[in-house]
């Protein structure tokens, strides 16, 4: 797949393919420098990271809300008895072992994947001995993962992909979407919204990205991003919690929900898990924390065709 063009808005403002990858890097720096402070435990994510960077506190916190928060929405789904296998659909990079686990991202960013993969045994080892691994097509295929490059503006390639993925569109299904569409043209985000919803009738949509673009702090937010080629193409199309949600709604989905992470990390995160953490390290910022954490939401979106998801959610506390 060639690498996808560069996108441009009113107002100067870009957004490039290889650095908005970028940003996919720093994430994973992030969590290693999470686990290694004992926020949370992974074996495998220091092999995805060339040069482990320290990140300052307010960095490992607000990196731990995000993961706690998927993670939390996460195993409720996994744990609904629906009589049935489930699946997660990845629009982007996590790992946790349902029935089938389907990763989509850019070509560049899966074929650096699945070379790290074919080289390092102890990634070829979890993804099965039965596993089929192309460096230059950037692909993985074996019974329970599957990663594939598509550029997911290319709305006609998503259903080829999740016929080759062995997806089942009629069995519960998790889509997970961190920081990834924010970065596409509000076209793109409603396309790919509206697939889902067509695509999935029993379905979970999680999404993590930026919000508040107006104020100081989110002019200071999209400057720096806009500086780095990260235009966040989307988020005056959708730039509060109710606008989230209403993209949700208007492209077919039956419900939605957006917190902002300040009212996720204090309301929706354990208790317990909070007082551990903050025992970590020493913290001091706590005006800049809850701005930044303001700006950052969480959203999900339901379609609920086997009557699975009245529970689900952060209600479910």
């Amino acid at each position: 797949m060639a690498k996808a063009p560069t996108d441009s808005v009113a107002g100067g403002g870009s957004s490039t393919t290889a650095a908005v990858q970028a940003t996919n890097d720093d994430a994973t720096a992030s969590k290693l420098s999470c686990v290694k402070k004992g926020y949370m435990k992974d074996d495998y994510v220091h092999l995805f990271v060339r040069r482990p960077i320290r990140r300052s506190p307010i960095i490992n916190r607000g990196y731990y809300a995000r993961w706690a928060a998927l993670r939390q929405l996460l195993l409720q789904f996994l744990s609904i008895d629906s009589g049935c296998k489930k699946q997660i659909l990845s629009l982007g990079e996590e790992g946790f072992a349902p029935h089938m686990y389907v990763e989509l991202d850019f070509k560049e960013v899966t074929s650096k994947k699945a070379a790290l993969i074919d080289h390092c045994s102890q990634l070829r080892d979890k993804v099965g001995s039965e596993a089929s691994i192309s460096r230059e097509r950037g692909e993985v295929l074996s019974d329970h993962y599957k990663l594939l490059p598509i550029d997911l503006r290319d709305i006609q390639k998503l259903d080829d992909v999740i016929s080759l993925a062995q997806l089942d569109p009629s069995l519960p299904t998790f889509i997970i979407a961190e920081c990834v569409l924010i970065y596409l043209d509000p076209d793109s985000i409603k396309a790919i919204v509206g697939w889902t919803a067509k695509t999935f009738s029993t379905a979970i949509f999680f999404l993590y990205e930026q919000i508040l673009p107006d104020d100081a702090f989110g002019e200071q937010m999209m400057k720096n991003l806009e500086s780095r080629g990260c235009a966040l193409l989307g988020i005056h199309e959708t730039p509060t919690l109710a606008a989230k949600e209403q993209l949700f709604v208007d492209q077919g989905w039956q419900r939605a929900v957006a917190w902002d992470m300040l009212k996720v990390y204090s309301e929706f995160i354990e208790a317990q898990d909070r007082r551990r953490i903050e025992r970590l390290e020493l913290f001091d910022e706590f005006e800049e924390w809850h701005m930044m954490q303001e700006h950052y939401c969480v959203a999900y979106a339901i379609s609920d065709a086997k009557g699975l998801f009245h529970d689900f959610g952060f209600l479910k506390v």
